[in-house]
């Protein structure tokens, strides 16, 4: 019995050899493994950083009881985050259903993705290998397979792109008033009658009136006088002019007093010896019975001795036109014009501070355009919301300016009121922009969507929402051909380098921010054009000297880490 219990633990001790010599063979020649990683060096698109792993076994190397868990982790300075997929792979003799790896050797290929954070910049893709055999387990040393992490496609500018509701003031608006004298057959002479006459008592009155307006300023007079279309075209025009005479002193005497009336061009006098385009108006609208024969008559012959002739022989419908046409021909029109001058930019913008609700509401929209202090704006804006609460344009002005101050909510807030009074193109783009600014995405996509056309600032917005989805195409193809960053660096994620560099130098004005700038270094690394690279990143640092720190560990820029213009830039 003691014997059979000195070989039992014999062979036991045998077996536990046996199973860790096989972890430890795998271990100490874990080196033989080829591992290919893609991307070589990890990047991040639509928010993800993706890899793919291809694991290649020699043969005599997988021992046929053991079965390997490989986990892909990005570590990081302050951290590590493992892919969720776990890739494991089995021996011969392992009575479970993951992928088989023979003696004679065997791959695997494994892809999964993980958020990407902004820690993740620096950080390196190690394998964490644990084996088992039986009831025995092991870890592997940690395998560095590639560096991370390319965050180039996080660079899209996701400011906001709100439109300002337009005013329609006007500062100068025309205005005219006009009158009538009627004259007596084949004379010439004004009756006191028609000096009565309500219109003409209208017109001199209105002359007074302008003269005692200072925010009123005379421009023209025009005196028009007219003979009815019968009789002889040569007594026809000197009556005409006769009667132009009477008119023109009759209303320069209304006149004596208005300095403007004393310029060269002020007052206009024409004439019109026979007046057939008056004629045709009143028969037109007229209910003369044998109207659309005259009209015929008129289409017909152009002479106005022949068109007379004709007339004449129709005696029912001459008849008619004696009693009541002709005579409204016979007359003198008095047409004044006046610009009516608004209150200055000064003036406008001295009332809106200190009392707006005397203001018109265009006067209160367009004085939000005559300062460049965003809390004024909003204050101007803010009033005219008070003041017309009916008018979506100032609750939007509200918004747009509160954008601007970097208090998107309360943006929202106001755009959602500019909504609920006029649900337009204008408020659901601003809408849409709001929520880029804030980061929800398909929130913003869904208002851009659902404006009925489409506006460039709108399109622009969808380019933003395609680039962090990773649709390179599509956020060119939204973008247009506009020269920006965005467009740039939309091209440069699709692969079009050499567009992107072209869009770059398109662009008329560079960002302070720095950001094209520093594109311009990576479009320049990536073309192999050191002199490009270091001019862009020069000028990015120029802006903004926070781009030093970022180009010392951006892997875009790892070939030129050891280049002493690149270190005496970035130092």
């Amino acid at each position: 019995m003691k014997k059979f219990n000195t070989y039992f633990i014999l062979i036991l001790a045998a077996a536990v050899l046996s199973s860790c010599s096989g972890l430890n063979k795998m271990k100490k020649n874990e080196g033989l493994i080829k591992y290919e990683v893609t991307p070589k060096v990890l990047e991040t698109h639509a928010g993800l950083v993706n890899v793919t792993i291809k694991g290649q076994f020699p043969a005599k190397y997988f021992d046929k009881k053991t079965t390997i868990t490989a986990t892909p982790v990005l570590t990081y300075n302050g951290g590590e985050t493992a892919f969720e997929k776990v890739q494991v792979v089995q021996g011969e003799s392992v009575q479970a259903n993951n992928k088989v790896i023979s003696y004679n050797g065997g791959d695997f290929t494994y892809t999964a993705s993980i958020p990407y954070t902004d820690a993740m910049k620096v950080s390196a893709l190690m394998l964490k290998v644990h084996a088992e055999r039986g009831k025995k387990a092991l870890d592997f040393d940690p395998v560095k397979l590639a560096d991370g992490v390319i965050a180039t496609s996080t660079l899209v500018e996701k400011h906001g792109m709100p439109i300002t509701s337009k005013d329609n003031f006007v500062r100068i608006t025309p205005e005219n008033q006009s009158a009538d004298i009627n004259y007596v057959i084949n004379k010439y002479d004004v009756r006191p009658v028609e000096l009565k006459s309500a219109d003409v008592t209208a017109l001199m009155d209105y002359i007074k009136a302008v003269a005692a307006d200072p925010s009123r300023q005379f421009k023209t007079t025009t005196v028009s006088s007219y003979a009815s279309p019968d009789g002889k075209y040569d007594m026809n025009e000197k009556l005409s002019g006769n009667r132009g005479t009477t008119a023109d002193k009759f209303i320069k005497k209304g006149f004596n007093k208005v300095e403007a009336a004393k310029a060269a061009n002020f007052f206009d006098e024409k004439t019109t010896a026979e007046d057939w385009e008056g004629f045709k108006t009143e028969v037109t609208n007229s209910t003369l019975q044998d109207k659309d024969l005259i009209l015929r008559v008129l289409s017909m012959y152009s002479d106005p001795d022949v068109r007379e002739k004709e007339i004449k022989n129709m005696s029912a419908a001459f008849e008619a036109l004696k009693t009541d046409i002709l005579p409204k021909l016979r007359r003198s029109q008095f047409f004044i014009n006046v610009d009516k001058v608004g209150r200055s930019d000064e003036e406008i913008l001295a009332q809106a501070k200190s009392d707006p609700k005397v203001l018109s509401l265009e006067e209160m929209l367009y004085a939000g355009t005559l300062t460049k202090d965003a809390n004024e704006q909003l204050a101007f804006y803010q009033a005219a919301a008070v003041a017309y609460p009916k008018d979506f344009r100032a609750a939007n002005n509200v918004g747009v300016t509160l954008m601007d101050l970097g208090k998107t909510d309360d943006a929202i807030v106001a755009f959602e009121k500019a909504k609920a009074i006029e649900n337009n193109d204008v408020v659901k783009n601003n809408l849409g922009f709001a929520y880029v600014v804030k980061g929800d995405l398909p929130k913003a996509a869904e208002y851009f969507n659902s404006m009925t056309a489409a506006t460039k600032e709108s399109k622009w917005g969808l380019g933003v929402i395609a680039i962090t989805k990773g649709e390179y195409d599509q956020a060119v193809n939204y973008f247009g051909t506009e020269p920006c960053f965005n467009l740039a660096l939309a091209q440069l994620l699709k692969g079009d380098v050499n567009k992107a560099k072209e869009t770059l130098d398109s662009m008329k004005e560079m960002c302070k921010c720095g950001k094209p700038s520093y594109l311009k270094a990576v479009v320049g690394a990536r073309l192999d054009n050191r002199d490009y690279m270091l001019s862009g990143l020069r000028e990015a640092v120029g802006f903004n000297a926070d781009w030093k720190a970022y180009a010392k560990t951006d892997l875009e820029l790892a070939k030129y880490w050891n280049d002493d213009t690149f270190k005496s830039i970035v130092q």
